[in-house]
C-alpha cells in the first residue's frame, strides 16, 4: 500500500462527499435511527460501492496510459464544474434533500432493519455519484487499487460519521455553498496535476 496515495484519496474523496447528498442522507437517517446502526449500514453500502468502483478502474488501467490520463483530466474537470455550478444553489437543495431522504425513512427500525434500511437508501443514493467517477480514475491514474479503496471508503466513513455525530452543529456552522467551492478547487487541482503528467 502507498500511503501517498491513500492521503491523496482521501483528501479528495473527503472533500467532494462533505457538501453531497451523503453527508445530509446519514444525518437524517441518525435522527430516524440509533446513530451506530446507520454509520454501520452507511459503511457497508461505502465499502460495496467503492469495491465495484475500484474493480472498475482496475479494468480502466487496462487501456492505454494516455488515453487513460485523458480521460481522468476530463473527469476531475467535470467534477470541478458540478461542484461549482451547484454552489449557489447548495444551502438551498440541502433542506430538500433533508425532506426526500425523511421520507424515505419514515418508519422506525431497530437492530439489522436499521442496518439494512441505511443500507438501502446510501447504497441506492450513490451511484454514478462524483465520488465513484473519481476512485475510478485515481486508481486507472495510480494503478493503486488497494490504496485508493483504503482512502475512498476512510473518506466516506469520515464523511458519515460527521454526518451522524455532529451533522446538524456542522450546517449551522458552515454553508454547504463554500464546501462546494472547496470541493471544485480540490477537483481542478487534479485535473491541472494529471494533465501536467499527461503532457510532461
Amino acid at each position: 500500500m502507498d500511503l501517498a496515495v491513500i492521503a491523496l484519496t482521501f483528501a479528495a474523496i473527503f472533500v467532494v462527499e462533505l457538501p453531497d447528498k451523503t453527508f445530509i442522507a446519514a444525518l437524517v437517517l441518525s435522527t430516524r435511527y440509533r446513530p451506530l446502526l446507520v454509520w454501520i449500514g452507511v459503511g457497508l453500502a461505502f465499502f460495496v460501492q467503492v469495491l465495484i468502483a475500484v474493480t472498475a478502474g482496475q479494468l480502466a488501467s487496462l487501456l492505454p496510459e494516455t488515453l487513460v490520463r485523458g480521460v481522468a483530466v476530463a473527469i476531475f474537470l467535470l467534477g470541478a464544474v458540478l461542484l461549482y455550478r451547484a454552489a449557489p444553489n447548495a444551502d438551498r437543495e440541502e433542506a430538500e434533500a433533508e425532506e426526500e431522504y425523511a421520507s424515505k425513512a419514515a418508519d422506525a427500525k431497530t437492530g439489522l432493519r436499521a442496518v439494512g434500511a441505511s443500507f438501502l437508501v446510501l447504497f441506492a443514493a450513490e451511484w454514478g455519484d462524483l465520488s465513484q467517477l473519481l476512485t475510478i480514475s485515481l486508481v486507472a491514474k495510480y494503478q493503486e487499487p488497494v490504496s485508493v479503496f483504503v482512502g475512498a471508503w476512510l473518506a466516506l466513513l469520515a464523511v458519515s460519521g460527521l454526518a451522524v455525530l455532529a451533522g446538524r452543529f456542522l450546517l449551522r456552522h458552515m454553508k454547504l455553498s463554500v464546501l462546494h467551492y472547496i470541493g471544485s478547487t480540490v477537483c481542478l487541482v487534479l485535473a491541472g496535476v494529471t494533465l501536467w503528467e499527461l503532457l510532461g
